[in-house]
């Protein structure tokens, strides 16, 4: 679900009191169950001030370590793995207790920028008398706005859990992620056919995901090697770099020498993962 520039518009108490109002009102008082109070909680975002509940999330690993990348229109889901301790004598049962993992953009939960959080409460197993091994989903949806394109990057990560009594607590600063936008990248060489010795022009565009329009728009002046395999060889060898303009577009020229295929590579960076163009195979009479 999707928390915006709200939350940084209060001051961190108030930031986390949503979390224990709204999962009374949703199940007519403290019987509502840990899924419906974690549900409640997390409908509106956390805006406001957390109860005292004697619980810490640790452990936490954040879509197996990899980078998540994100395109425009389909949802991506982030699997969340951590450890929860709690107290020996808490009631740590479904019908009591709910807990799941976020994601935010910022240097804290209390000044979040923007912030997404499971929309259902994790599933946990017991590993002791005060620790859960728990794994949530955390889905992010780039149709519905859940993004803007200048939050691709680093994102850090903590976790929300909630009772059925209204307690409530966020954590954050257990480590980080980083968010990044999908990115395409194509190849063109011709002539095809093309005589030994002539030239070979090679065009091609890169591009990436705007999380602001749900399209994609070149990405300018980045470094983009031109590489070459020869027809029978598994191994592409850079016979140059060049950059993109600024629309993204790629244009540069080789002489003909061997029939094989010509694509573009893109290395990446912290916002835009890397990314191979589709060999386009060009035959050398």
């Amino acid at each position: 679900m999707r928390i915006r520039a709200t939350v940084a518009a209060v001051t961190g108490a108030l930031a986390l009191s949503a979390l224990v109002v709204p999962a009374a009102q949703a199940a007519d008082g403290p019987s509502a169950s840990g899924k419906a109070a974690f549900s409640a909680a997390t409908a509106d975002g956390v805006t406001g001030t957390a109860a005292d509940l004697d619980v810490t999330f640790s452990n936490m690993k954040v879509n197996s370590g990899k980078n998540i990348v994100v395109g425009t229109t389909n949802m991506v889901s982030v699997p969340v793995t951590y450890t929860v301790t709690h107290p020996a004598d808490m009631d740590t049962g479904s019908a009591n207790f709910a807990n799941g993992p976020l994601i935010y953009k910022g240097a804290s939960v209390e000044t979040a920028s923007n912030m997404l959080i499971s929309d259902d409460p994790a599933t946990c197993t017991t590993a002791s008398s005060t620790k859960l091994s728990c794994k949530g989903v955390i889905n992010i949806r780039p149709a519905d706005g859940d993004l803007w394109s200048d939050e691709a990057g680093t994102w850090n990560a903590g976790g929300l859990a909630v009772t059925s009594d209204e307690d409530s607590t966020v954590q954050g600063g257990l480590g980080t992620t980083r968010v990044q936008r999908y990115s395409k990248l194509t190849v063109n060489a011709s002539p095809e056919p093309v005589k030994k010795g002539k030239t070979i022009t090679v065009t091609g565009k890169l591009s990436r995901a705007n999380w602001d329009d749900n399209k994609y728009h070149g990405y300018t002046n980045q470094s983009v090697k031109l590489q070459f395999r020869k027809k029978n060889s598994s191994t592409y060898t850079t016979v140059k770099t060049i950059k993109s303009n600024s629309t993204g577009e790629l244009k540069t020229t080789v002489k003909a020498s061997v029939d094989g295929y010509f694509r573009y590579s893109f290395a990446g960076t912290t916002t835009t993962p890397a990314v191979n163009a589709t060999g386009d195979f060009v035959d050398v009479k």
